[in-house]
């Protein structure tokens, strides 16, 4: 695979063949598409995310073929507020993982533009050193304005990455602060960025940003007030929640200088003694068990929501608001009433 490979027509040339033929043709260019994809074709990996993020009608052929060859990749999610150095912690990361000859896979979700929807920093500039490594793939994701900091292609894009052989796929999200936290429910292990100066103590605390770190990285240590950041980070989590609870998980607090590449190393000696720490407690399945019960439920409320435009377009729903209004019925029973109907 290469880096930074800009996302190609996302639509297959329409089929001459109708019924069964065109079915077939389709699901044969998708199979194919796939085959390619683990092959390390990066076009057809950029070609399987464009069409999740188009939420093509194929999607369901795409999951399926997808699906015998997923599991194997581990999932490091990078959080933090706007300044922090979450891309260039990202790059120093692949760097890294590259050393110890890992292919590796980054998504970066960016906030989307007003006007085309796509994500405004593209492929990340600061990414660009690893652009010619055929054992790296970048893409960037638009949010969309999807709350969370996650686009909602980002579980799909997974597996496609998954199953194009990346044995770390690195998640960096759009800063956003206190709604990013569920970059916890997409990740086998969440690491949250700070910096010095930032007031990223308290900003911490607020956002339950402290309950969802699997790992702290104090970024840019080389500034005044690193060493108190790390204080605070410590005595915060001396108050309690989950991660005092017996057995559990104690997040180390690291320090870095991402731009330097110092303690990167540490970092991953980090993310390794984590998910061995899962692997012993059934946490790993546990979690990924949760990150699959969460994407099949948003599939079935999309469904159920798609559903939902046709009949509001229908004489039933305006049928059954009269009924609650003549004091007929209730809405929860006319709610009940409209879901059985679809």
């Amino acid at each position: 695979m290469t880096g930074a490979v800009p996302g190609p027509p996302t639509h297959f040339p329409p089929s001459r063949h109708d019924g069964a033929s065109a079915r077939g043709r389709r699901t044969a260019d998708v199979a194919t598409l796939v085959e390619q994809a683990r092959a390390g074709q990066p076009r057809a990996v950029a070609r399987l995310i464009s069409l999740v993020e188009d939420a093509s009608d194929r999607l369901p052929e795409v999951a399926a073929a997808l699906a015998p060859h997923t599991g194997n990749a581990q999932i490091v999610g990078l959080t933090g507020s706007p300044g922090v150095g979450k891309s260039t912690t990202t790059t120093a990361l692949v760097r890294a993982f590259r050393v110890r000859d890992l292919r590796v896979g980054v998504l970066a979700v960016d906030p989307s533009s007003p006007f085309s929807g796509g994500a405004l920093l593209g492929d990340r500039v600061r990414m660009q050193d690893h652009a010619t490594d055929d054992k790296v793939f970048i893409r960037s994701m638009a949010s969309r304005g999807h709350l969370g900091g996650l686009a909602w292609a980002t579980p799909q894009a997974l597996r496609v990455l998954d199953a194009a052989g990346c044995d770390v796929i690195l998640v960096e999200t759009v800063g956003v602060g206190q709604a990013e936290v569920d970059i916890a429910s997409s990740a086998d292990t969440t690491i949250v960025l700070l910096a010095p100066g930032m007031g990223d103590g308290i900003q911490a605390a607020k956002a339950g940003i402290l309950e969802i770190a699997d790992l702290f990285v104090v970024n840019k240590a080389d500034r005044d007030g690193a060493d108190t950041t790390v204080r605070d980070l410590r005595s915060m989590l001396s108050l309690g929640g989950r991660h005092s609870e017996a057995g559990a998980w104690r997040p180390p607090i690291l320090k870095t200088v991402a731009s330097r590449g110092e303690g990167i190393d540490d970092v991953l000696d980090a993310i390794t003694r984590h998910r061995e720490w899962m692997q012993a407690h059934g946490e790993l399945r546990r979690r990924r068990t949760a990150r699959a019960c969460a994407e099949i439920e948003a599939i079935a409320v999309r469904s159920l929501r798609e559903r939902m435009g046709d009949v509001h377009g229908s004489a039933s729903l305006p049928a059954l608001a009269e009924r609650v209004v003549a004091g007929q019925t209730d809405p929860y029973a006319a709610a009940a009433e409209l879901v059985d109907s679809l």
